[in-house]
């Protein structure tokens, strides 16, 4: 009898601690909120909330999570809508997003950090590390005489692709998302054919001709994916496992990686898009996989959640420092958010080393400020960073097509509703 009775209360004494434990941990995703503090207006904020809660009724987007960070303090951290639109599940605040090319920032972070350690220069030709990069053409496309078909002709690269090249997108590689017959070619050759390390991805775009000369035009690219390979490289480790430890574990990223836990598979958000009759809906045939990624690329592939992504940001626009933890210095922030590509990219906009960045306030007709640096994910991800309003924001939706719609539009909400 009294080991029944003491066994009865292990139990309940048990189930008690793991009811608790749960609490906590849904506190802990449940951030201090505070507008005032961080200089917006509560009443102004609500717009935001009603633009979002309008696109989710007429069936434009699913869901999202709204994230804002300014001067220490959380503006808005909150949900809206559905993170499955079938099955009408709520969006969480713990909610796992696939980044896409939020990965690309990352994986800058990353190989940075070993530039200031002395690993390489940026002006090295990435063929000093991988000889297949050495003799590069580039694509060019002319007439053919008495048809108004082009065939490609190959002329030699005038110059090495070097690191820098590959950190701004002006290396002449490709991406793949264009319509031409040598993105077509990158696209198949990347993401259509069978690759089992990163090292087989970048391998196989080392044979690929580039759409033009190194350092002549800014065009995106699969550049990062050579980064990711060049952590390698140096480091001896998996991207992955160099990320983790160097990064994601010091920064508390705990949801964030290349593969998501079985366990927390639920957690990942569904990727949605229009069916032809124009209506939302589960993207089945695209769905992100939580588990067995093995190609640790800079381009792509990392899963995180919004709290996740804010420490990374937080990280960047505190110099560098986060925890007491210095990961990159003040100067080298510095170098990778100074636009580097000048009259490259049209209008208001440059690109310096991994990020976007705003260069001319007026020419943009957008609330904004200059020297705000930020990317996206093709999967209707966003953020930014404006160091001299010290707010950092974050927008999390899974949708395809990608439309920059919704980044204008978050902007345009976020700053109108700041009022100190």
């Amino acid at each position: 009898m009294i080991v029944k009775t003491n066994t009865t209360f292990f139990r309940y004494l048990l189930v008690g601690c793991l009811i608790t434990m749960a609490t906590s941990l849904i506190a802990q995703q449940k951030m201090a909120v505070n507008p005032a503090a961080a200089g917006f207006s509560k009443e102004r904020l609500a717009r935001l909330d009603a633009f979002l809660d309008k696109e989710i009724v007429v069936g434009n987007i699913p869901g999202a999570i709204s994230l804002i960070y300014r001067k220490g303090a959380v503006a808005q951290h909150k949900t809206h809508g559905y993170s499955n639109l079938a099955t009408k599940e709520k969006m969480e605040l713990d909610e796992i997003f696939y980044i896409q090319s939020m990965t690309k920032p990352i994986v800058t972070v990353g190989i940075m950090m070993l530039y200031e350690e002395g690993y390489f220069e940026l002006n090295d030709p990435i063929s000093k590390y991988f000889p297949a990069f050495k003799d590069m053409s580039v694509a060019n496309f002319v007439d053919v005489a008495g048809s108004d078909e082009k065939k490609m002709e190959l002329t030699p690269a005038d110059k090495q692709i070097t690191i820098a090249h590959c950190l701004s997108h002006t290396a002449g590689l490709s991406h793949g998302l264009g319509a031409s017959e040598i993105d077509q070619m990158y696209l198949k050759t990347l993401y259509f054919q069978p690759h089992k390390t990163i090292e087989d991805r970048v391998m196989a775009m080392s044979k690929l001709p580039l759409v033009a000369q190194p350092d002549k035009v800014w065009y995106y690219s699969a550049a990062p994916d050579v980064l990711a390979l060049l952590i390698e490289h140096f480091t001896g480790q998996t991207c992955s496992d160099y990320l983790e430890e160097k990064l994601f574990k010091p920064l508390g990223m705990d949801d964030t990686g290349y593969n998501v836990a079985a366990a927390e598979n639920d957690r990942i958000v569904t990727l949605h898009h229009k069916n032809k009759a124009g209506t939302l809906e589960p993207f089945t045939q695209r769905q992100p996989v939580g588990q067995g990624n093995t190609v640790f690329g800079g381009t792509h592939a990392l899963f995180s959640t919004a709290s996740d992504y804010l420490r990374f940001c937080q990280m960047l626009m505190n110099n560098g420092k986060y925890n007491g933890q210095q990961f990159l210095g003040r100067k080298t922030i510095e170098l990778m958010t100074a636009d580097r590509v000048g009259d490259k990219l049209p209008g208001a906009y440059g690109f310096g080393l991994g990020f976007g960045v705003k260069t001319d306030l007026a020419a943009s007709g957008q609330l904004d400020t200059e020297g705000v640096y930020y990317w996206s994910g093709a999967f209707c991800t966003y953020f930014f960073i404006d160091p001299k309003e010290e707010l950092i924001s974050l927008l999390m939706m899974q949708i395809e097509p990608y439309s920059d719609y919704y980044n204008r539009k978050f902007r345009q909400l976020v700053y109108q509703a700041i009022v100190d």
